[in-house]
């Protein structure tokens, strides 16, 4: 996508000149100095995403310090507000993960938990402060370009792949969300209690409805900008869903008897096997909690901040950049999706204990599938998470384009023909896929680490230069002691998900 390249190389350091005081004056400058390369832009985009594109890559980073002098704005560069900012970064962060939080708290323990998530929110907004400064020294604000600028070739393919492995595993996630809630929405809707093979109750042929007739036209738009009209809504789908899980936990009883158990006993369900006397113990939440699962609670959590790739497209995208005005719009977005990550795992916990399942919302229509209000709310995660999977799209296409295509100028067969590449192997992967804790577990502990931890880190290292920061400066050694943390959390996730794998007690390697 070579708009997005031309907006890229917009340096922030004029734009950071011109809005210094909150004077009017200054971004009224700002604006006007703006209007003429916009409109150019306009009259013949063309033109200059040629001049752009073709060039080489060490050209362009040279293209790019002159443009100090002359900063150029793309048409759709610097108009996002500041509240419009932290609700598409928001959406970003906010996946499908808060459905496997209440689950991670059955794990961990309640205080645990608290502490993870604490520990990594804090690092992932250092880590944001990372990219960020990194890319106002070089002004490219493109995950993999920074990845070029610090290690060549190299580092863009790493960046490139992380980022496609990440946003693929994000996708996965909520396409398995649409095949494994649509069914049941749709079997409650129609009251049916035995699915007799129709085709609609069929989670395959539904993912891949919804993949064609919703996310296809949405990721075929040509800017991000577009969609960003959707991030508010499916925000706001998330908060129906977390008052909900509050208001649900009032109003179920403990030892909770199964739907199946209690009406006309039509199958006696797993947990029918525990005569409800032997659950009042469990109906005490435990502070501190280690067991097998607990190896996945660590990568789910890593997993429910990763916003790292679209940090920098949005930054593109706020009207008057800096750095400062950026980490804000970051630390805001995080500390509102921590508030809700808590909210949502600690009363989905204390609503059903030990007995919670990897997927929340599945757990509540084992009390009652004709619940009217987590038909809703299964409705309204659904919309969100389906409308998501557009903007997490963005990134992977961009970035197969910076590693394939470098050079290439915008071209509508290729920009729709990878999103449809993208879609179908997505779809074949979430239709054989065996259960989203292994879709959450194996990503997260791989690339969730490299995203969050380590690249930020060691670009920040090589991107700074020496003569400004030493090498044994205290950032550095800090970025370095952050890589570090990293790598040792990649090892040790991955470890443990292939001892619980090989020891066979995984839900996700017993196809849950």
């Amino acid at each position: 996508m070579s708009e997005d390249k031309l907006a890229d190389t917009v340096e922030t350091a004029p734009a950071e000149a011109n809005a210094i005081p909150n004077g009017k004056g200054h971004e009224e400058e700002s604006t006007a100095s703006a209007k003429t390369p916009s409109a150019e832009a306009g009259d013949n985009p063309h033109r200059t995403e040629n001049t752009e594109a073709n060039l080489p890559e060490s050209q362009e980073f040279l293209s790019a310090m002159e443009d100090k002098k002359n900063p150029r704005f793309t048409d759709f560069e610097g108009k996002t507000s500041f509240g419009m900012s932290v609700f598409n970064l928001g959406n970003a962060i906010m996946g499908s993960g808060i459905l496997g939080l209440a689950y991670a708290m059955a794990n961990t323990g309640v205080v645990l938990f608290l502490v993870l998530l604490t520990v990594v929110a804090v690092l992932s907004s250092y880590s944001i402060h990372l990219l960020l400064k990194s890319s106002g020294i070089v002004g490219i604000r493109a995950y993999e370009q920074l990845g070029y600028r610090a290690f060549g070739t190299p580092g863009k393919m790493a960046a490139g792949i992380a980022i496609t492995l990440q946003n693929i595993g994000a996708m996965s996630s909520y396409l398995y969300i649409v095949k494994y809630e649509f069914p049941l929405v749709i079997q409650a809707f129609l009251k049916v209690d035995i699915p007799a093979g129709e085709w609609y109750l069929n989670g395959n042929y539904l993912v891949i409805i919804v993949s064609i007739a919703v996310i296809l036209p949405l990721a075929l738009m040509k800017q991000l900008g577009y969609l960003g009209y959707t991030s508010g809504f499916s925000l706001s789908c998330m908060v129906f869903f977390l008052i909900s899980v509050i208001y649900k936990k009032f109003n179920t009883p403990c030892p909770f008897v199964d739907f199946s158990f209690n009406s006309t006993a039509i199958a006696l369900n797993v947990s029918a096997m525990n005569p409800g006397g032997e659950l009042d113990p469990a109906c005490i939440p435990k502070m501190a909690n280690l067991n097998s699962q607990t190896a996945y609670t660590i990568p789910i959590l890593a997993f429910a901040f990763v916003c790292h790739p679209e940090v920098l497209p949005i930054y593109t995208e706020l009207r008057n950049p800096t750095k400062k005005k950026m980490q804000h719009v970051a630390n805001i977005s995080i500390a509102v999706m921590y508030s809700m990550y808590f909210l949502a795992a600690l009363f989905g916990y204390l609503t059903f204990y030990g007995e919670v399942e990897p997927e929340l919302l599945h757990t509540y229509s084992r009390i009652d599938p004709y619940d009217t209000l987590i038909l809703c709310v299964r409705v309204a995660v659904l919309i969100a998470v389906t409308l998501t999977v557009p903007i997490v799209l963005f990134p992977v296409r961009r970035a197969i384009q910076q590693m394939v295509f470098p050079n290439k100028t915008f071209n509508w067969p290729r920009h729709i023909a990878i999103a449809a590449v993208l879609l179908t192997f997505i779809n074949l992967l979430v239709i054989f896929a065996p259960n989203i804790l292994g879709i959450f577990g194996v990503i997260g502990a791989t690339s969730a680490p490299c995203l969050i931890f380590i690249f930020p880190a060691v670009f920040y290292i090589r991107i700074v230069p020496e003569e400004d920061e030493p090498m044994r400066s205290f950032p550095k050694v800090l970025a370095a002691c952050f890589a570090g943390i990293g790598f040792l959390f990649m090892i040790m996730s991955v470890s443990f998900i292939i001892i619980d794998w090989t020891s066979g007690s995984s839900q996700a390697s017993s196809g849950h």
